[in-house]
C-alpha cells in the first residue's frame, strides 16, 4: 500500500489543494514548513505530489483541532524527518495538557462548591504577587493587569505597600487564570466573578463550567481523530 501511495498517481498542487479545500499557496506553505514531504519536480520545475502527500495533509488537518496549528506542524515535521519518537513526545504533551486541564476544572468546581456564604474566605494563607504568579505559571504583570480590570482584589500591606492576596483574591486569580485558558475574555470573566462574590456559590458559573466540560470532551475526541489520521499516514509511509 505504501509503495502505491508513493509511486502511483501524480497530483498537481491544485489537485491536492482542491481535494482539501485549500489554496495552492497553502500547499506550498505546508511543504516548506515540513508538514508535507518534499515534492518531486518535473523537468520544467513544477511540483508534483502523490497520494502519500494527500495522506500527510489528511493527517495534519486531523491533528490541528486537537493539538493546534503550531503543535500539529511540529508533529508532522518530526514524522517527515524520521523523528517519530519526537512526534510521539509532542502528542504526549497535548494529552498531558488535556489531563491537567481536566484536573484544574475539577479543582475549580470543588473550590466553588466550598465557598462560604457571600464569597467570604478566611484571610489565612496570605501570599504575595511573586509566589502567586509562579504558582499559576504567569507573570506578575498579568496579575497586575487582572487587578486593573477588577478581577483580582489584593489588599495592600500598610507598612510595606506590597500587594497581599488572601484566600478570596487567590480564588479569584485561579478562576480568572483557568477561565482565560478556557477561552474567556476579561470582559466575560468580570461579571462571572462579580456574581460569584455576591452569590458565593457554583450557580453563577454553571453555564461556563458546562461549556468548559464540553470543550474538554471535544478536544479529547479531536485528539483521537488526529491520532487515527497520523496512524494512517505512518502506515502508508511504511
Amino acid at each position: 500500500m505504501g509503495r502505491n501511495l508513493k509511486s502511483g498517481e501524480r497530483l498537481r498542487p491544485v489537485d491536492l489543494a482542491r481535494g482539501h479545500g485549500l489554496s495552492t499557496q497553502a500547499i506550498r506553505n505546508y511543504e516548506e514548513a515540513g508538514v508535507l514531504p518534499a515534492a518531486e519536480r518535473t523537468p520544467h520545475g513544477y511540483r508534483t505530489y502523490t497520494p502519500l502527500h494527500a495522506r500527510a495533509l489528511d493527517a495534519f488537518l486531523a491533528l490541528v483541532p486537537g493539538h493546534g496549528h503550531q503543535a500539529a506542524t511540529a508533529i508532522m515535521r518530526a514524522v517527515n524527518e524520521g523523528a517519530v519518537d519526537e512526534a510521539f513526545r509532542l502528542i504526549d504533551e497535548s494529552h498531558a495538557q488535556l489531563l491537567d486541564d481536566r484536573r484544574t476544572l475539577r479543582a475549580v468546581e470543588t473550590a466553588l462548591r466550598d465557598l462560604v456564604p457571600h464569597g467570604e474566605v478566611p484571610a489565612s494563607g496570605d501570599t504575595f504577587i511573586g509566589p502567586l504568579a509562579q504558582q499559576l505559571g504567569i507573570r506578575p504583570a498579568t496579575l497586575r493587569a487582572w487587578e486593573r480590570a477588577g478581577l483580582v482584589r489584593p489588599r495592600r500591606d500598610p507598612l510595606t505597600g506590597y500587594r497581599v492576596y488572601d484566600g478570596a483574591a487567590v480564588r479569584d486569580a485561579r478562576l480568572t487564570h483557568q477561565l482565560r485558558r478556557g477561552g474567556y475574555l476579561l470582559e466575560q470573566i468580570a461579571p462571572l466573578l462579580t456574581r460569584v462574590r455576591s452569590a458565593g456559590g457554583l450557580e453563577p458559573l454553571e453555564a461556563a463550567l458546562r461549556t468548559w466540560h464540553d470543550r474538554l470532551s471535544s478536544r479529547g475526541r479531536c485528539l483521537l481523530t488526529g491520532a487515527a489520521g497520523l496512524d494512517a499516514y505512518l502506515r502508508a509511509k511504511d
